[in-house]
């Protein structure tokens, strides 16, 4: 069978897990919704294209290779933000209209945000039944995006290109190891071992779960940012 293989990696990383309060923690690996966000932006996928979001998530099958969780950095951050009396009747399609209300309008959110520095992973993607593009029609879309990539917020651009390979295993963990091979020759060194490996249920992984976990970033609805929970497989694969 046929896997789309990609790289993830960056100086820093945010991968949202469920924001309660003021802190905005952040998962050690993307997530599903994370990923069909970053193939929509690729695609060119608008944000209130809410069917198209939907056929990606639907459509495929997500395995993650942690090769890195990174060391966690801790962000103390605040914002200026209007209330919703004072953006009444104004526009506000843009954080510089937000500003644009009188300065006693403005209120400020404090809030405590995660990132992971170092962080690198190695993505595979299954095609399924009624998958919306060709395998190939995503390579090409992450070579040569349509919006900006990153890694969870604005202000984690990536590394290194997604080198992105369509290859064909037995299973997601052969694909990524066999995408391994490939960047060790590319690169002309050892590429970093898989010490994790996390998939979900649409996926043929290769490796038994150690542990089974409920993850909620399974998309609903991409434009009000709502998202179910869903089950995530985890396997933690001996070092070589």
């Amino acid at each position: 069978m046929a896997f789309l293989v990609f790289q993830l990696r960056a100086p820093l990383a945010s991968w949202g897990d469920p924001a309660v309060g003021e802190y905005r923690g952040s998962h050690g690996y993307p997530g599903e919704s994370a990923l069909v966000g970053l193939l929509g932006a690729a695609l060119g996928l608008r944000r209130e294209d809410e069917a198209a979001h939907a056929a990606l998530a639907q459509g495929y099958g997500f395995a993650v290779g942690v090769q890195a969780t990174g060391k966690l950095l801790r962000d103390y951050h605040t914002a200026q933000v209007p209330g919703r009396v004072a953006l009444k009747g104004r526009p506000h399609a843009t954080r510089r209209d937000e500003l644009r209300v009188p300065k006693d309008a403005l209120n400020t959110i404090l809030s405590t945000r995660d990132y992971r520095q170092e962080a690198a992973c190695l993505v595979a993607i299954q095609p399924g039944v009624d998958a919306p593009y060709a395998l190939d029609a995503l390579a090409d879309a992450l070579k040569a995006p349509r919006y900006v990539l990153y890694l969870g917020r604005k202000s984690c651009p990536l590394a290194v290109p997604l080198y992105p390979q369509v290859v064909a295993a037995g299973s997601a963990l052969d694909a990524l190891n066999a995408y391994r091979g490939q960047l060790a020759t590319r690169q002309g060194k050892a590429v970093e071992p898989i010490a994790q490996l996390a998939w979900s249920d649409r996926v043929d992984a290769g490796a038994s779960a150690d542990l089974s976990i409920s993850r909620k970033d399974r998309l609903i609805r991409r434009s009000a940012w709502q998202f179910g929970d869903r089950t995530e497989h985890v396997a933690f694969i001996e070092r070589e």
